[in-house]
C-alpha cells in the first residue's frame, strides 16, 4: 500500500533530523553528506509511495486528471512535505549549505507524524461529487506548492529573527524560540505517540505526553515542554554560533526567506485564489462565498501582500520583515489544517 511506503519515507525524514544535529555540531563533511543522503532517499521513497498512490487512484477513478494525490488531508499533508524536502534540497544544492536541514527534516518528520496521530484516513477512497473536476489539480496542486515554499520562508526566517535580535527579553525573540522548543517537543511527542499506540488506527495527539491519563507523566511533559523552550530562549547564542560558523549570514536567511515568498506568492494568487474562485462558480454556482476557507486563504493572501509590499515599498529589512514570515506561515497552517479540524463549511470534505 502506498501509505506504508510514504511511512517509510518519514522514518528516512526523521533519521535525518539527528544526523543534521551531529553535522551542525561537527561540521564533518562526510556526517553532512550523510545527511543530505538520508533526506534524499527519504524523498526518493516519497516520491515511489506518491506514484504508487496515483496508479491506485486511477484504478478508481479511470482519469489522470483526477487521480493525482491531493484529494483529501492525508493526500495533501504527503504533497505539502514531498514539495518543501524537495525545495530544500534544491536551496542546499544550490548554496551548497545544509545549515537549515535539521529544520526541514523536523517539520517533514512532524507533518508525517500527523497523519497517524489526527485519526486521518489513509485508505483511496471514490473522489466526490465536488472533486471530480479538473480543476482539481490546478488549483491544490499550486496551493500545495506555494505552502512548501511558504514553509521554507518560514525556518530561515524564523532562524533570522533569533540570530539578529539581540534582546531576549524582546516580544520577537521569545515568540521565535518558543517556536523553535515547541517545534521540537511536537517532533518527539508524536514519535512518543506512534511508538506507545497499543492499536496504530487509535492514536491521538499527545496522548503520551500532555494529555496522558496518568497525571504524573502530563505533569513531567508540561514541564519538559517549558524546559525545552527555556533552553532555547536562554542558550540559542550557541546555535546561532554554529550558524555563524557554517557561514550562515542573517542576509542569506533573509534573502532566502524573501525568495520563498516571492516564489509562492504569485503561484498561491493563481492557484490557490483564481482557479479557486473559478472552480467555486463551477461546482457551487459563485466565485466567492465567504466559507471559512476562502476567508482565512484571503487572510493568508493578505499577509503575505502586506511582506511584499512591507518590503519593496516600505524599505522594511531584518527582524521586523522576517516577523511577518513567520506570522503568515502560522496563519497559513491554520488556513491548512485548522479551517479543516476546527470549523464547517464547504471543504470540509477534505477534513479527515
Amino acid at each position: 500500500m502506498s501509505y506504508q511506503t510514504i511511512s517509510i519515507a518519514g522514518l528516512f525524514y526523521i533519521i535525518a533530523m539527528p544526523i543534521y544535529i551531529v553535522y551542525l555540531l561537527t561540521k564533518n563533511k562526510k556526517v553532512g553528506f550523510a545527511a543530505t543522503g538520508m533526506l534524499s532517499t527519504g524523498a526518493l521513497i516519497h516520491i515511489y509511495g506518491f506514484i504508487q498512490r496515483f496508479k491506485e487512484m486511477y484504478v478508481i477513478n479511470h482519469s489522470i486528471m483526477r487521480s493525482i494525490p491531493v484529494t483529501n488531508l492525508y493526500e495533501s499533508l504527503v504533497f505539502f512535505v514531498l514539495c518543501m524536502v524537495l525545495g530544500y534540497l534544491f536551496i542546499e544544492w544550490k548554496y551548497k549549505n545544509r545549515s537549515f536541514g535539521v529544520f526541514v527534516s523536523i517539520v517533514a518528520g512532524i507533518t508525517i507524524g500527523l497523519t497517524d496521530v489526527l485519526g486521518i484516513t489513509k485508505e483511496v477512497q471514490p473522489l466526490v461529487p465536488a472533486l471530480k473536476s479538473n480543476w482539481l489539480l490546478a488549483h491544490v496542486t499550486l496551493s500545495f506548492i506555494a505552502y512548501a515554499a511558504f514553509g521554507i520562508s518560514f525556518i530561515t526566517g524564523l532562524l533570522h529573527v533569533i540570530m539578529e535580535t539581540k534582546n531576549k527579553k524582546s516580544f520577537k525573540y521569545i515568540f521565535s524560540t518558543s517556536i523553535l522548543g515547541f517545534m521540537l517537543f511536537m517532533f518527539l511527542s508524536i514519535i512518543f505517540d506512534v511508538v506507545s499506540a497499543s492499536n496504530p488506527k487509535s492514536v491521538k495527539i499527545f496522548h503520551s505526553t500532555l494529555g496522558n491519563s496518568s497525571i504524573v507523566i502530563s505533569i513531567f511533559s508540561w514541564i519538559a515542554l517549558i524546559a525545552m523552550i527555556f533552553i532555547f530562549w536562554k542558550f540559542s547564542d550557541f546555535l546561532i554560533k554554529i550558524l555563524k560558523s557554517l557561514k550562515i549570514t542573517p542576509e542569506f536567511l533573509e534573502d532566502v526567506t524573501y525568495k520563498g515568498i516571492a516564489f509562492g506568492f504569485p503561484i498561491f494568487t493563481i492557484g490557490g485564489l483564481v482557479f479557486g474562485a473559478i472552480w467555486a462558480d463551477q461546482a457551487w454556482g459563485r466565485y466567492w462565498g465567504w466559507d471559512p476557507k476562502e476567508t482565512w486563504s484571503l487572510i493568508t493572501w493578505f499577509v503575505y501582500a502586506f511582506y511584499l509590499h512591507a518590503k519593496f515599498i516600505r524599505g522594511w529589512k531584518g527582524t521586523k520583515i522576517s516577523m511577518i514570515a513567520v506570522i503568515g506561515f502560522i496563519v497559513t497552517i491554520f488556513t491548512y489544517l485548522g479551517v479543516n479540524l476546527f470549523l464547517s463549511g464547504l471543504h470540509s470534505y477534505g477534513s479527515m
